[in-house]
């Protein structure tokens, strides 16, 4: 690869870098400046999550539909469900270990402000959202993305059963996949700008109230969550792509983890992550399978600040962890991820799902505490969770297109690349 191709791919990656290195400074020099920049920031993420609803709904659906065996694709579904639900495990079970080393909160707080909680759904009401809407039109928004990949998995699979690839539905999933992914692209070049106004506003809203007890807190979650990617990422990507997987892996996962931080929304990284599964080789069945479920289940980060959130307010309770709460706290950790959704804040579920499984008699208490936490790892955690979508292509690749998948896609390459001189 000469220089002249090493600038045009980084070019883009150091512009959007930068932009975000200023607007970090121009909120810490300049907060005053910040409700005006604000609303730049918020076109670029409204605009991908405008994109991104009919993109999840024909990238999954099309995959499925146009896939010649219904075995692969339940084989596909199956391994990435079972992924997600083992590194979510040992996600929770290492910030467990770390918040019995390192508590977060020393000593019990007095006086803590209560919070109105307003009106919530029952417990069986919220796992009836998890996955079903009241009508399609709920389905077209991006605070129902569960349900929506739902409806797109069994539309891909009704469209597979009545006739598959040569069916005009079939045809056109494949088709607007396609228009979607250039649409994104026209998007993504407003980025740079956006980037810019998004950490401005981040930096000014959050960077003061680091202090304290949430700046313990930010101390083991944030070095935590870069730890997690140059040691358990590598691993997985070992596993699952060989002795070739690491290199790989590192080669691409960079913009999938810069774009999740300046939007802080997994969602709105499923195209770079899907742009960058389809230039490591993963098939696409694969990708567009994985990066899209990934999106709201697969929640990582997610399950380090779960874990976080209840050793803290135990703290502020005045409460221990004991090693007796392991299980549980690991299955809410879970469970609490994978009902979250992939955009800025995750909805605020998570915080209820654990205050009234582990606060419940002080969770006008609670819940604004967790709300907070939440706030300050949002970025980070969202870099994990989106990131690691990319990750978990590697090991559902190995058991669905064998331990040598990565080796004969860079083989394939490096053939078309001798052809092409």
């Amino acid at each position: 690869m000469n220089k002249k191709t090493v600038f045009k791919n980084y070019m883009f990656l150091g512009i959007m870098l930068g932009a975000m290195v200023l607007g970090a400074l121009a909120g810490w020099l300049l907060p005053q400046a910040v409700p005006v920049l604000k609303p730049f920031g918020t076109v670029f993420i409204n605009m991908m999550f405008c994109v991104v609803v009919p993109l999840v709904f024909v990238s999954i659906a099309g995959s499925i539909a146009n896939m010649k065996s219904m075995k692969r694709a339940g084989k596909i579904m199956g391994t990435t469900v079972a992924t997600f639900v083992v590194t979510g495990v040992i996600a929770a079970i290492i910030m467990f270990v770390l918040m019995k080393l390192f508590p977060p909160v020393l000593v019990p707080w007095n006086n803590i402000p209560a919070e109105a909680m307003g009106e919530y759904a029952s417990l069986s009401d919220m796992l009836v959202n998890f996955f079903t809407s009241s009508d399609f039109v709920g389905l077209l928004s991006r605070r129902a993305m569960l349900p929506l990949i739902v409806f797109s998995v069994l539309f891909g699979f009704a469209t597979n059963m009545a006739g598959g690839s040569e069916t005009m539905v079939a045809k056109w999933l494949s088709s607007m996949t396609d228009v979607m992914m250039k649409f994104i692209k026209i998007i993504t070049y407003y980025a740079p700008v956006a980037f810019f106004c998004i950490f401005a506003g981040l930096v000014a809203d959050y960077g003061p109230q680091i202090a304290g007890a949430y700046g313990r807190a930010m101390a083991v979650y944030y070095p935590l969550c870069f730890i997690y990617i140059f040691t358990a990422f590598p691993l997985f990507a070992h596993f699952g792509g060989g002795k070739h997987g690491i290199k790989t892996m590192f080669k691409h996962i960079t913009r999938p983890a810069v774009v999740s931080l300046g939007t802080c929304s997994s969602v709105a990284t499923i195209p770079t992550n899907l742009d960058e599964a389809e230039a490591t080789g993963i098939s696409k069945d694969v990708a567009e399978m994985v990066v899209p479920l990934g999106a709201t289940m697969h929640m990582d980060g997610s399950c380090f600040s779960c874990v976080l959130k209840i050793a803290f307010v135990w703290g502020v309770f005045g409460q221990n962890m004991s090693w007796g709460s392991l299980i549980p706290i690991i299955l809410v950790a879970v469970l609490s991820s994978v009902g979250m959704s992939g955009v800025p804040g995750g909805g605020y579920i998570g915080e209820y799902i654990i205050c009234s499984i582990f606060f419940p008699n002080q969770i006008e208490l609670a819940f604004p505490i967790l709300v907070a936490i939440g706030n300050l790892v949002d970025p980070p955690a969202t870099m994990i969770n989106s990131a690691g979508d990319y990750v978990v292509c590697y090991i559902v690749s190995r058991f669905v297109d064998g331990k040598d998948w990565l080796k004969n896609a860079l083989a394939k390459k490096d053939g078309k690349a001798e052809i092409a001189e």
